[in-house]
């Protein structure tokens, strides 16, 4: 058996797990905890107490042999900078100071790829069950904070990730509202063009709602349904919190949970424009891969808007294609429920060093 150390590193928390993996590749977790990372001025500190807490819990010498680490921000020749916090992390240096043989760095989101790899049936629910071919690519795409998206290609009897930006790449309107989204966007944020991201995210949701919001004020129109007083006063205060590092409202939740209670109409229709998007993109993504290995819908919040997305809307604007849409019929559309796919990522690739 051999000892590994995953992580998921963010500016918000660190998830750090202790697995054994046999040599026909079986995974089993040995111990795991999270921590706020911003109470650590480094990764070895924290990763040291680990280890401690780790020995204690299970009464024996916890030495790793190999450590990955999913990092949320870019990763250049096994070094990251945090986006959000003030660390900057070295594989050479992680190896050296925590006395570990092999130690990666990946992106969060190339670790989510590999987290695909394993899942089981339980961690997943299909969308589309298409038709299936293992030999094809798989793509990712994922909303949260912002838009991650990537793909496999089989390599063998294994996969290779590869990541992308494809998040920023040009937000293209396809009806009216959305060409005023459009335009709302470009003014509000004085910009020459929008990403996809500025909609399709967490932010995004925000986004779309002051869009609608602002849109009322604008329109005399009485059939235009008002504010609810509770969630208008909620994105108001997160409004208010604008350039503050720690925000106590999280709009794209508030939005979403509106939307999903039925409790606000503006957040309803926020939703369905969201879902809407997300889908048209995720069927841009299909088409450039054709992947009928699977796409696979990861990100915070997919699970939580499930039964949105069952509503039809997702897929209809996924295969929405004109002549294309009989291909994209047939691809596996699959949403990611297990929260830990990225760290199950990292654990899978500190097994392949």
């Amino acid at each position: 058996m051999t000892l590994l150390l995953a992580g998921d590193t963010g500016g918000t928390k660190t998830i750090l797990r202790l697995v054994e993996v046999s040599p026909d590749f079986e995974f089993k977790t040995i111990y795991e905890e999270r921590y706020p990372s911003q109470d650590f001025p480094d990764l070895v500190p924290m990763v040291e107490q680990f280890i401690a807490e780790a020995g204690k819990s299970t009464a024996q010498e916890v030495t790793p042999e190999k450590a990955c680490f999913a990092i949320a921000g870019p990763v250049t020749n096994n070094t990251a900078k945090l986006t959000n916090l003030a660390w900057f992390l070295d594989g050479e240096r992680l190896q050296e100071d925590l006395g570990i043989a092999r130690v990666l760095l990946i992106n969060d989101f190339a670790a989510v790829g590999y987290g695909i790899l394993g899942l089981t049936k339980e961690d997943v629910f299909t969308l589309q069950a298409g038709k299936p071919n293992p030999d094809a690519p798989i793509g990712i795409i994922g909303a949260g904070t912002g838009l991650g998206q990537g793909f496999l290609v089989k390599q063998g009897d294994t996969h290779q990730v590869f990541a992308s930006e494809g998040g920023h790449s040009d937000f293209a309107p396809r009806n009216e509202l959305e060409f005023q989204l459009l335009k709302y966007l470009m003014d509000k944020h004085d910009i020459q063009r929008v990403s996809v991201e500025r909609v399709v995210s967490g932010l995004g949701i925000a986004a779309i709602y002051q869009f609608l919001r602002d849109r009322r004020s604008r329109v005399a129109d009485r059939k235009m349904q008002r504010e609810s007083p509770d969630i208008a006063q909620m994105i108001r205060s997160w409004e208010e919190q604008a350039g503050q590092t720690e925000k106590s409202i999280d709009p794209g939740a508030v939005i979403g949970t509106a939307a999903l209670e039925k409790r606000d109409r503006i957040s309803e229709q926020t939703m369905q424009i969201f879902i809407e998007a997300y889908g048209a993109e995720a069927g841009n993504l299909a088409l450039k891969l054709l992947p009928y290995g699977g796409l696979y819908v990861a990100g915070g919040i997919a699970p939580k808007i499930l039964s949105l997305l069952q509503e039809g809307s997702f897929l209809l604007n996924f295969t929405q294609k004109g002549r294309m849409r009989s291909i994209l019929t047939e691809i596996p559309v699959h949403i990611i429920l297990n929260s830990q796919v990225g760290l199950i990522g990292a654990a899978i690739s500190a097994a392949r060093l």
